[in-house]
């Protein structure tokens, strides 16, 4: 799989939307690639986990959020399921996972339901390893301070909003690729 030929068919122009995307991406790549070959014992897929790593967020260009030069239709919240539908499309169904998986720290029916968000009432918790540490490596980076890694402490702050279960999964993550 070719995962530039993809961003570049839906970010085509250089602007500040394709360089927050890119950047993120790559930053959340980097991560996930030092934990691949820091536990080798876990057989993560490498190749896999670099081209699901660049289209976690291939959505992000259907939503409105003005403050990453986003000026789509949609809340921000379903760019992950946005962008799982992009890349069915292209025939990529294991990628299409990561990306409708790794919106906070997953996100379960009964979240999406007791916060009434825009979602369709199903789970979208990370099943796969490769989903899961995608999924946590991508905590660690924002797309409005695309200079900075976060703590753990700070992720699990920003996670803090999706509810405590989220923290927890978190935190599960922490003690499988950190230790």
């Amino acid at each position: 799989m070719d995962y530039q030929k993809i961003i570049d068919k839906y970010y085509p122009d250089d602007n500040a939307l394709r360089h927050i995307l890119i950047t993120h991406s790559q930053s959340v790549a980097q991560k996930a690639l030092q934990i691949v070959f820091s536990h080798p014992a876990l057989h993560l897929d490498q190749d896999f986990v670099l081209e699901a790593a660049m289209l976690h967020d291939i959505g992000i260009f259907k939503t409105d959020a003005p403050g990453i030069s986003c000026h789509g239709a949609e809340p921000y919240i379903r760019h992950g399921i946005l962008g799982a539908s992009i890349l069915r499309a292209e025939g990529y169904e294991r990628h299409a996972r990561v990306c409708e998986r790794h919106t906070g720290a997953g996100l379960s029916l009964d979240d999406i339901v007791s916060q009434d968000l825009p979602l369709p009432h199903q789970s979208f918790l990370p099943e796969t390893l490769e989903e899961q540490l995608i999924c946590y490596a991508d905590k660690f980076f924002s797309k409005t301070r695309l200079d900075r890694e976060k703590t753990v402490e700070q992720a699990e702050r920003s996670l803090a909003k999706f509810g405590e279960a989220g923290v927890i999964r978190f935190r599960r993550w922490v003690e499988l690729f950190e230790k």
